[in-house]
């Protein structure tokens, strides 16, 4: 199909015959029309609002490749076996591959057989990946940065290279003929304003166009319980799970330790349910996903790991047994429950306010910040010793924390990206780095706020991701302060 001969009705026949529904959800159509423009775009829709669609339609439309940096390889897999379902040219990269899978596929980008190209940000940097992707007789049409909020939440300290994908765009472009237009757009379903600002300035986005709509979801019931020691806390875990008995959940606990000791439990007291985190090996973790997924394991004890972009219609509960560390990653985790629209309890359990008797959240977040606080030492450190000018591949060899530091560095303002793989130290900026301390403080005070607020929690939610004219006097009669 040309470009230019592409009509609403041919858009609009094309997404029909293809997912089969009658119509767009709003705003997916506005969305879909600014990609096909090539015009940058920040879009924040709710779990479950269609997101997929808004940026796999135009890459289908179009001549040419669209890059997809995803998160996590249970997210490419969904997304690329509904996609190849459909019998369209679709294809992933990621670390798990079989050699000969990996080879085939970039024997695909070469002969320009492909109209989408999932990867991670690891992967989309990798030599032999970047490589075929700047070949200047391969037409690259977007860069598709989805679950962008892993960019803020991971970008720092866990997943550095998602801190050189604005760099990203500038190099593919010197490769390529004049003219040729890459067009950057960011998806997540949460994103504050400290966070939409991250993602802008990280991705280096273009006067984008903003989608931001509403995180609100009257059909989730959100809850907060005191605990006062672990043991309550297990048994008021255990109690809400009676209730629920046939009904598919989730429990999200803090640590891969925590998932196993908790899952181990549960499945003493004849509840068979699985511990799910990262350190699985990739079948572990598609089996864990597949028993849950049809029905066969009713709940999973997982970390953050867990549920991204895998859809599950009927999760009719969510319990946090421990708070997350950021809004932005509670709001998404409750928001895996109630797809279908219908009635959905998430509960968080917290530690009594003192930590005397059950100390074990106030220790969780001051491992997690101080953890934070080193790596923020060794990067102040690392800027004494390293060239004004270097490359990432000679840092990261030299230093083992290398590449995290250069990535704090440029967090902070102290670094900028000349391409995704050489960088400069900026020395202007020399004091930036003192109010780190305070800016890794204030995420975890408004998650502290949100858990101990006695005003509607949805108001609360609403305020804190930017939606104040909505929330203002709202009353949502779908929390405990509520009800």
């Amino acid at each position: 199909m040309n470009d230019s001969a592409l009509d609403w009705q041919q858009i609009h026949r094309t997404f029909q015959q293809i997912w089969g529904y009658e119509d767009f959800r709003p705003p997916q159509a506005e969305i879909i029309r600014v990609l096909l423009a090539s015009k940058d775009a920040l879009i924040i829709l709710p779990t479950g609002g269609g997101k997929s669609i808004c940026f796999q339609l135009p890459a289908l439309l179009q001549t040419g490749l669209t890059l997809v940096v995803s998160p996590l390889v249970a997210l490419m897999e969904n997304q690329v076996q509904d996609l190849r379902s459909r019998r369209l040219r679709v294809a992933l990269l990621h670390n798990e591959l079989p050699r000969t899978q990996r080879r085939q596929t970039l024997q695909e980008i070469e002969r320009q057989q492909l109209k989408l190209l999932y990867l991670s940000p690891e992967t989309l940097l990798s030599p032999p990946v970047w490589e075929r992707l700047s070949h200047p007789l391969l037409k690259i049409n977007g860069l598709i940065v989805d679950e962008a909020h892993c960019l803020v939440q991971w970008g720092e300290n866990f997943r550095p290279a998602y801190r050189r994908l604005g760099a990203v765009r500038p190099a593919l472009l010197k490769s390529k003929p004049s003219g040729t237009k890459i067009a950057i757009a960011a998806f997540t379903a949460t994103a504050d304003l400290t966070a939409q600002k991250i993602i802008s300035e990280t991705l280096q986005l273009r006067q984008p166009e903003c989608f931001l709509t509403s995180p609100y979801r009257n059909n989730l019931n959100l809850q907060v319980k005191i605990v006062w020691t672990p043991k309550c806390r297990r048994e008021r875990l255990l109690k809400f799970v009676r209730r629920k008995e046939k009904q598919a959940g989730l429990i999200y606990v803090r640590t891969r330790r925590d998932s196993e000791a908790l899952a181990q439990w549960l499945n003493s007291l004849n509840y068979p349910t699985a511990a799910y985190h990262a350190g699985l090996s990739p079948q572990e973790r598609r089996a864990i996903e597949t028993s849950w997924l049809t029905g066969n394991r009713l709940f999973v004890v997982c970390t953050s790991a867990f549920g991204m972009g895998i859809d599950k219609p009927d999760v009719r509960w969510v319990i946090h047994f421990h708070p997350p560390l950021l809004l932005s990653e509670y709001l998404q985790e409750v928001g895996r429950g109630g797809r279908d629209g219908q009635a959905t309890d998430a509960l968080t359990l917290i530690s009594e306010p003192t930590g005397w008797l059950d100390p074990q959240d106030k220790q969780r977040d001051r491992y997690f910040l101080l953890r934070s606080q080193q790596q923020y030492r060794q990067a102040q450190q690392l800027v004494k010793k390293i060239p004004n000018r270097g490359t990432i591949d000679a840092i990261a060899r030299q230093f083992p924390e290398g590449e995290i530091a250069l990535s704090l560095l440029h967090s902070a303002g102290r670094l900028e990206w000349l391409d995704p793989f050489h960088y400069q130290l900026n020395p202007s900026q020399s004091s930036s780095f003192p109010a780190r301390d305070r800016l890794q403080r204030q995420p975890q005070l408004l998650m502290r706020q949100y858990l101990t607020t006695r005003r509607c929690r949805w108001q609360f939610l609403l305020n804190a991701f930017g939606f104040t004219t909505q929330a203002t006097g709202f009353r949502c009669g779908h929390c405990d302060n509520c009800c």
